[in-house]
This record gives C-alpha cells, sequence and structure tokens, in this order.
C-alpha cells in the first residue's frame, strides 16, 4: 500500500506578520472612537532635553523646575484617550512624573503618573500605587481614558489602576521625565506608540 504523503502549508511572511503583530487598535474602552493626530510643543527648562521621544533629566538636581515633555493641544470636552509605551531606560533619581493630563482651567496637573526608583509606579496627587511594573528596562503601556466633566481612568498594561471625579474646563496631556516636588533626577525615558482618540 503506498504510503501518504503528508504535507504542512507554509505561511508566507507576510501572513505569519498578520498573526503574530498587535493589533493596531489597542486602545481600551474599545467602540466609537476616532483617531486624532494633536500638535504639541516641546518643553525643555532646567537639565531637561528632549530627543525625538527619548526624555532626559541630566542633574541630580532635587528643586527648580526640571523637565523634558511633550505637551500636546488643549481639549474643552467629550471623551479622550491617549495611548502610550514608556521605557525608563535608568533612573539615578526617583519620583519622576511620566504622564500628566493638565487642568488648564485650574492652571495646574489634574493626574500625574510618576515612577520611583524600584519599579513603583504611582498617582502623584493622594500618592496611590498603580503597579509595580516600571522597573528599569520594561516597557509599560499607559492609557489614560478623561470623560471631560465625569471622570478620569488611567490603565496599565491594560488593567485599571485608578479612576476619580472629573470637573469641566480645559485640559491637554503631557508626557516625558518630570521632576516632581519630592523627586530629583538623572533620569531617562523612552516613549513609543504614542497615539490618541476622541468620541
Amino acid at each position: 500500500m503506498p504510503r501518504i504523503k503528508r504535507t504542512v502549508p507554509v505561511l508566507g511572511a507576510a501572513a505569519a506578520m498578520l498573526l503574530t503583530a498587535p493589533n493596531a487598535y489597542a486602545e481600551v474602552e474599545p467602540g466609537g472612537w476616532t483617531s486624532t493626530s494633536p500638535s504639541f510643543t516641546v518643553q525643555e527648562r532646567g537639565c531637561g532635553q528632549v530627543d525625538n521621544l527619548t526624555f532626559t533629566l541630566t542633574c541630580s538636581t532635587a528643586s527648580g523646575d526640571q523637565r523634558a515633555e511633550r505637551r500636546y493641544a488643549t481639549y474643552t470636552g467629550g471623551t479622550r484617550q491617549f495611548e502610550g509605551y514608556f521605557r525608563i531606560a535608568s533612573m539615578g533619581g526617583t519620583r519622576i512624573s511620566l504622564k500628566q493630563t493638565f487642568n488648564e482651567s485650574a492652571s495646574g496637573p489634574f493626574f500625574m503618573l510618576a515612577g520611583e526608583r524600584g519599579g513603583r509606579l504611582y498617582a502623584v496627587h493622594g500618592g496611590t500605587t498603580l503597579s509595580n511594573a516600571g522597573t528599569v528596562g520594561a516597557t509599560v503601556r499607559v492609557n489614560t481614558v478623561h470623560q471631560v466633566g465625569s471622570e478620569h481612568r488611567t490603565y496599565i498594561n491594560g488593567s485599571l489602576k485608578h479612576s476619580y471625579a472629573s470637573p469641566g474646563g480645559s485640559f491637554y496631556d503631557k508626557f516625558g521625565a518630570y521632576r516632581t516636588d519630592s523627586g530629583s533626577g538623572p533620569a531617562n525615558v523612552v516613549w513609543s506608540g504614542v497615539k490618541f482618540w476622541r468620541k
């Protein structure tokens, strides 16, 4: 009896990439989102340096305005979502702000996500620990969903970690590396995969 030869189909390179590539629309709380591309300005103050999506504080100064950030355009209503991936390449200091939702109407940060040396990620206002995923070299995904006049929610690696009520008014997103009042450099943070949506 002749043997039956079994063949296994070989996927082409393009098909294999489709099977392994992450979803291009990886936003949390899916449904009804429209992709946006808000404009931004670069902020370098004190010993802060910005090189595209690499943000560096070169000094160990524990006072003054030490920042390296992108500041995005102001929004005033609706629901906004930010997504980005950061990797702390080095952290000689501690308590460095990584992502902010800034309340322009109140002239102050509404939400600040910061990292400590050792990997703890926390909400600066209130001190709530959100995760311990921020170790040097690890890549962390951050999503913030902001319903202006209702609620602000923060996700770390796709899991909801923080939420609180939001007033109305004017807000904007910032990210990079910024010395908090109780922090100091040096620090080097690399961001990637930054996206915005609204609905």
